[in-house]
């Protein structure tokens, strides 16, 4: 990575580097602005709902409250997308006081953090989470739910880390009160 200090560093910087290939050829290989955005959300479990995460329904006796379908997952990963642009949070876009939002899948708030990329330019380089819960077990779901991102954020699967952890029975988590996901993205915006 090359850091521009100076003006003449921004200069090589945004021209790029060519090299020369062992065909003879010549390449030039562009330089990428990545930009870093971390999102954490959390929502309590309560009786009545059905619980979504990544897009995934789990069996479960509660879901998470909301007035979206409460996807802590989705919102986390959503904020550190917008995060990474310098925008504000998930309420500034779809606000809770929003009727059309009421049990909102919220692969629709994904969708529309990468259309907020793809207006500046740039690409989502790749995004990683980690839900916090203490039941139920995480791991069975975790291919449907990198599939469900990717396609709502139009990338990869390769591109969509998710890892699950316990509490150790601490805290709201440990005591299964509720779940919380944390969030880092990168977006390359050129």
């Amino acid at each position: 990575m090359v850091i521009a200090r100076t003006p003449s560093d921004k200069r090589f910087a945004g021209s790029g580097l060519r090299v020369q290939l062992a065909s003879g050829e010549i390449s030039r290989i562009s330089f990428c602005m990545v930009h870093v955005g971390i999102g954490y959300d959390v929502h309590a479990l309560v009786a009545g709902r059905k619980l979504i995460l990544g897009g995934v329904e789990i069996p479960h006796p509660n879901g998470l409250d909301g007035h979206s379908d409460a996807d802590a997952l989705m919102h986390a990963i959503c904020d550190a997308i917008l995060g990474a642009l310098g925008e504000p949070d998930i309420g500034h876009f779809f606000p809770n006081t929003d009727v059309r939002w009421k049990n909102a899948p919220s692969k629709v708030f994904l969708q529309e953090a990468a259309a907020q990329v793809s207006k500046r330019g740039g690409k989502i380089v790749n995004v990683d989470a980690t839900v916090i819960a203490q039941a139920p077990k995480i791991f069975p779901h975790i291919a449907k739910m990198k599939g469900n991102i990717a396609a709502a954020l139009a990338v990869s699967e390769k591109q969509v880390g998710i890892k699950a952890t316990t509490n150790e029975g601490l805290g709201f988590a440990g005591r299964e009160e509720g779940i919380a996901a944390m969030a880092v993205a990168a977006v390359d915006l050129q």
